[in-house]
């Protein structure tokens, strides 16, 4: 661990100490307030708003690039600490980086030109690869340089996006945020697959986890990273039947993760099942990919909300309450309200996914109530966490 100035990190404003502070909070909050927002759309309350690309692109390129941008810059900044030894981004630049995340959600939401606009967009993601590069490339960090790549991807899926808008090409647009959905799938697998039956094992008492298969691993992640790319570039927003079969595949490598990371002790813990349903939820999103590319299911929107909701939202949420509680010096014990969280976090992805066909927007009103609820509850029991000192009175 590379020696720091503790008596000049702890003068450091809490909130301002470490990444995970402002960005899970940020996040969370944005989360619980964006779909409020975008519910009130679908219910007409309010017509006259026009933020960038019109009411869909905005929640569509909000929810990944907004809410999930955060999440993924307030964990990696804040574990690129443990994994480098060196000192996280913290103080004043922090802040910065903060503030540039906010202004360019402020900018989508009220409609700013695209001169103002897209430098604010496209600036936030490089810069957390370009400090995260910095941290890696330090200690030579081999092992997690493919982060920095996923970081790459995502941006050049934003780029694509705001091309989209710059040039009113709604295909564009899409495929940019689809191909992002399944990078930060790509994040997911390969992240969890390290902290899923880690913290598994850990908090079951069990003598040792579950090995990683190497060939299991590159085929799990490399699918996800080849689907990203099949869906920025075109053609898997077109079903076809070999996409359908690759779609399975790495539905079924993804699958067999799961079921050996599986304890039958898990479900006596909310922080864990939290864990395993959000992953299990993507595992659903990749098998619902593959019927609609075999024509046996009508809506790909369905399969792909199982993964934002379930899958992204539902990691989001199990990740960063046990994340704060560890970071803040804290026992690895959350709230009990945080169980109910969870359990609505699934609720509002089972409605999202099952209810549509059957009860159009009432599906859409219950999902959206229950992903809110249950963000909400994160940031009443974890924001005065967030923004005090660690209980054990060291900096971070």
């Amino acid at each position: 661990m590379q020696l720091v100035d503790r008596k000049a990190l702890l003068q450091i404003a809490p909130l301002w100490r470490l990444g995970f502070r402002p960005f899970f909070l940020a996040g969370t909050a944005f989360a619980a307030l964006a779909i409020p927002l975008w519910l009130g759309v679908l219910a007409g309350w309010w017509p006259a708003w026009q933020p960038a690309g019109g009411a869909l692109g905005w929640h569509r390129h909000e929810m990944l690039f907004g809410f999930g941008a955060a999440i993924i810059a307030g964990f990696l900044l804040t574990a690129a600490q443990n994994w480098t030894g060196r000192p996280g981004l913290s103080g004043t630049p922090l802040a910065v980086l903060a503030l540039l995340w906010l202004a360019a959600r402020l900018a989508w939401l009220l409609g700013a030109p695209l001169w103002l606009l897209i430098p604010l967009e496209l600036a936030f993601l490089p810069t957390v690869a370009v400090v995260l590069g910095r941290m890696l490339w330090a200690v030579r960090q081999v092992r997690n340089y493919p982060i920095v790549g996923v970081l790459g991807l995502l941006t050049l899926a934003d780029l694509l996006v705001v091309a989209g808008l710059a040039q009113g090409n709604e295909s564009w647009q899409r495929q940019g945020v689809i191909a992002a959905l399944w990078l930060v799938a790509a994040m997911m697998g390969l992240i969890g697959g390290r902290v899923i039956p880690f913290f598994t094992q850990r908090g079951l008492g069990r003598t040792a986890q579950v090995p990683a298969l190497p060939w299991l691993e590159w085929g799990a992640q490399g699918g996800l990273v080849l689907l990203a790319v099949l869906t920025a570039s075109g053609p898997a927003l077109q079903a076809q039947a070999w996409l359908g079969a690759l779609f399975a595949l790495v539905a079924v490598l993804h699958g067999v993760r799961l079921a050996r990371w599986h304890d039958a002790g898990l479900w006596r813990v909310p922080l864990l099942w939290s864990l395993h349903l959000a992953y299990a939820w993507l595992v659903l999103a990749l098998a619902g990919q593959a019927l609609w590319h075999f024509g046996l299911l009508a809506n790909a929107s369905l399969a792909l909300h199982a993964l934002g909701v379930g899958g992204m939202g539902g990691l989001i949420l199990a990740m960063v309450a046990r994340v704060s509680l560890g970071h803040t010096g804290r026992p690895l014990q959350p709230p009990p309200a945080m169980a109910w969280a969870f359990a609505l976090v699934n609720l509002g992805a089972a409605a999202r996914v099952l209810l549509p066909p059957f009860w159009p927007l009432g599906s859409l009103l219950l999902a959206g109530a229950a992903w809110t609820a249950a963000f909400a509850l994160f940031v009443w029991h974890y924001a005065p966490m967030l923004c005090r000192p660690r209980l054990d009175g060291q900096p971070g």
